[in-house]
């Protein structure tokens, strides 16, 4: 009884505010005149203020055991609070606020916090959003069985884990806004003979992989985000990978005897370059766990080697053997004779956001942990949060 009528006295100012006595672990939705102790220890929780409320409704919250520092109490509401639509957080330790409803502009005003450590009784929940992006592969060269080279991996970006492609380090997420339009594009393999496309996520843009050499024609492998692989010639080079991105592509020769010591380059990955585990094999992608599993993305397609055709194999993570496409929404660069996969864009961010998907993407969200995680495979277009 004691330490109800402490806590009205410091939250409430008054002795009206009716105490619920079960501790709350989990998310919930308040009641009006109704006051919360919210027991983060375990993990974050967030509370859901009263929907139509009336001018003068009350809500009191209070951090149980101490533990809101580490684990957040966030406040969310279909009407403004602080006159803002975005949700607030206690981030304190010991911390506790009553919250009012005033009216449909200012929406639930917070006031009487203890224990305060910020200048603001409740700190705006701040959206912070990490990102993989990864490009289109490029396309195998097209040729007869010993000249084609092996399509290089998409550019692999990404602000989660502990590197991005071409061994950089993991670059930093975005700090983004709620009701702020995001531009996401999910680039396509490409074709035989054809770079990859380029991905996109709001300022971040990786690389379509460069396509394989061909000793018919363009017997260089194409720079991108990765390279490809150069035809068999030699002193032909594969193609360079973009920094922070991917590796370059392999370097082709000929050899004594034709064709059976002919040797096309393997296309480059995130994490090596072509031809690095044997002549024509592509390169390894990347392995990231932004969806809360470890997936291996944007290996290098492998270039045609001698009379052998189809023994060469492609980079872990989709990387195309000779004449197999690479993996889709991988970005693994396509095997010799073969097309690119396609990239993928992934997102993680709080889950007390919710994210719109605009017309022309395929995307869809799930949870790990305290996050959400979207996965876009396909198209371009609008994204926004709320």
């Amino acid at each position: 009884m004691a330490l109800t009528k402490l806590t009205t006295d410091l939250i409430d100012g008054s002795l009206g505010t009716d105490w619920d006595s079960n501790i709350k672990t989990a998310a919930f939705t308040a009641v009006a005149g109704e006051g919360y102790f919210v027991n983060t220890t375990s993990a974050a929780i967030t509370v859901t203020l009263p929907s139509s409320p009336s001018a003068g409704d009350e809500v009191s919250i209070v951090d149980y055991a101490g533990t809101a520092d580490t684990n957040n109490i966030t406040i969310t509401s279909s009407d403004n609070i602080n006159g803002d639509a975005d949700d607030l957080s206690i981030n304190y330790e010991r911390g506790g606020v009553s919250i009012v409803y005033v009216d449909a502009t200012q929406g639930w005003l917070a006031y009487n916090a203890t224990n305060e450590t910020d200048t603001a009784l409740v700190t705006p929940v701040p959206l912070t959003v990490d990102y993989l992006v990864v490009a289109g592969g490029g396309g195998g060269g097209s040729e007869a069985v010993i000249g084609a080279g092996g399509g290089g991996a998409g550019g692999l970006r990404t602000s989660y884990g502990s590197t991005s492609g071409g061994g950089a380090a993991a670059e930093t997420a975005i700090a983004a806004s709620v009701s702020t339009d995001y531009t996401v594009t999910v680039g396509s393999g490409g074709a035989v003979n054809t770079s990859g496309v380029d991905s996109v996520f709001s300022t971040i843009t990786s690389t379509g992989g460069g396509r394989g050499g061909y000793r018919s024609g363009n017997e260089t492998g194409a720079d991108g985000g990765s390279g490809g692989g150069s035809a068999s010639i030699t002193g032909e080079s594969g193609g360079s990978g973009t920094t922070g991105q991917g590796f370059d592509g392999g370097t082709g020769s000929q050899g004594g005897n034709f064709p059976s010591t002919y040797q096309a380059g393997g296309g480059g990955g995130a994490a090596e370059a072509g031809n690095t585990d044997g002549g024509s094999q592509g390169g390894d992608g990347l392995a990231v766990s932004i969806t809360g599993s470890s997936v291996t993305y944007a290996g290098g397609g492998a270039g045609a080697a001698g009379t052998s055709y189809g023994t060469r194999i492609g980079g872990d993570g989709g990387g195309g053997n000779e004449g197999s496409a690479g993996g889709t929404n991988l970005g693994g660069g396509g095997g010799a004779n073969a097309a690119g996969g396609s990239g993928v864009v992934i997102l993680r961010y709080s889950n007390s956001f919710t994210i719109t998907i605009g017309s022309g993407l395929t995307g869809a969200t799930t949870t790990d942990g305290t996050d959400k995680v979207t996965t876009f495979t396909a198209g371009t277009g609008n994204i926004s949060f709320s």
